[in-house]
């Protein structure tokens, strides 16, 4: 089974230095059919102006990641942490007892776009702690590249709550394929291009709930198409 949620339909919030859709109910966009799916509970497609941000504010019991795709934004946090995320970079800050941080557009002429993940803990109370990898655009071309799992496999950020996320970047024409188990869901969020979710045309900002399907068939409907795919527990 396969839900759509399209990219039109979601929470829009503008700003003026923020431009966001939310997939999820988040901040004064409430909608209580899309409050999360399994372990999700946000994602936030955030477009931010040049050396604007989000001042320093606090998290509790959430494991929060970061996908960068085009422009810099520079993270500062309570327990030491300061760095500058750039596309390939993917950021994991576990919030657990607490922690205040800070995000902030790096350039003073390019805006930042993002996407902003984030996930209920499998466990709370955990030690705040924080991590970010870089994953090239070959190592995502044409594959599923694991880019965040519990165990910290092959190199993935380690988020604490069971899920698989992969990146993939793909080519029209070109298709990956994904085995679901009988007790996992998966969430497909399109980042930009255009992919066929077993034959099901998603676009930038679309995303697909998935469950009850053993497999998942990807198909690149547009050059330099781009997206997440989570595996979680169903």
């Amino acid at each position: 089974m396969i839900t759509l949620r399209p990219s039109h339909e979601r929470g829009a919030v503008n700003i003026g230095w923020l431009d966001s859709r939310h997939s999820f109910s988040f901040g004064n966009y409430y909608d209580p059919q899309h409050m999360g799916f399994s372990s999700l509970r946000v994602i936030n497609e955030d477009k931010v102006q040049p050396s604007q941000g989000f001042a320093t504010h606090g998290h509790r019991d959430m494991e929060i990641v970061t996908y960068v795709l085009s422009g810099a934004l520079e993270h500062k946090d309570s327990i030491g942490n300061g760095a500058v995320m750039r596309p390939g970079d993917v950021q994991r800050m576990s919030a657990g007892t607490g922690i205040l941080h800070s995000e902030y557009n790096a350039s003073a002429t390019e805006p930042v776009h993002l996407l902003q993940i984030w996930l209920l803990p499998g466990q709370l109370g955990i030690e705040p702690s924080y991590e970010q990898v870089f994953f090239s655009d070959e190592q995502k071309q044409g594959r599923l590249k694991l880019v965040g799992s519990q165990d910290g496999r092959e190199g993935s950020v380690t988020i604490h709550q069971d899920v698989s996320l992969y990146a993939s970047l793909l080519q029209t024409g070109q298709q990956v394929t994904h085995s679901l188990g009988s007790d996992r869901s998966a969430w497909v969020q399109v980042a930009r291009g255009a992919v066929e979710v077993n034959g099901q045309p998603l676009y930038a900002g679309d995303a697909a709930a998935i469950a009850q399907e053993s497999t998942i068939e990807l198909r690149a409907i547009a050059d330099q198409t781009e997206f997440l795919l989570f595996d979680m527990v169903a």
